[in-house]
């Protein structure tokens, strides 16, 4: 059976252009940069943020769990369907933060990253995706990720500062992204699976 490419492809670009907006963006990265009170003039940033890095290790790991999404899409093979959940989490996610006031504004891939575990989980759950026990993979991915944002309690501490990496964490992105997730990847799951055919 061969793999979609759609999910490679789209973990492929979120690694390409954040390592390039680090290594050359500059100051103009600025306009990249989601923010609560600007967004509206800059609606661009809905996506863009998710690109912009504030700290070396801040890339480093989420470039690491980007690799193993590659590994995810090459042995799971998430279809189009997944490919798109993902991609209408992504202004979703930044969206959320709104009900947030505290949230001024936020950068990374660590929300949206969040959202495609829980696009994954969900149709493996619900054994949409052509692996072998793919209702066990699929409820083990989303407890672990689920777990990690239930004791992270970002609805009581959306915003905390990270020492070892010297950065606020903005929390709060990490629960709206498994909300999108788990909600779009519910959606998109009982789409027909050969209409994802024609596109990946």
């Amino acid at each position: 059976m061969t793999r979609p490419l759609s999910w490679l492809a789209l973990c492929g670009l979120h690694g390409a252009v954040s390592v390039v907006l680090w290594g050359w963006g500059g100051r103009w990265t600025d306009v990249l940069v989601w923010r609560a009170d600007t967004w509206v003039q800059q609606p661009w940033t809905l996506w863009t943020s998710a690109w912009v890095h504030l700290s070396t290790p801040h890339l480093i790991g989420n470039l690491l769990t980007l690799a193993a999404y590659i590994t995810i899409g090459w042995v799971v093979r998430p279809d189009s369907r997944c490919t798109l959940a993902w991609l209408l989490a992504w202004p979703l996610v930044q969206l959320s933060l709104l009900l947030w006031p505290g949230v001024e504004t936020v950068v990374g891939l660590s929300g949206l990253l969040h959202a495609g575990a829980l696009v994954v989980a969900v149709h493996l759950a619900l054994a949409r995706l052509p692996i072998g026990r793919a209702r066990f993979w699929g409820v083990l991915l989303g407890v672990a990720v689920l777990s990690k944002v239930a004791l992270e309690e970002a609805w009581q501490r959306p915003v905390v500062w990270d020492g070892t990496h010297e950065l606020f964490v903005v929390q709060v992105a990490h629960l709206a992204g498994v909300s999108w997730g788990v909600v779009l990847g519910l959606l998109t799951a009982w789409w027909p699976a050969n209409a994802s055919h024609h596109v990946d």
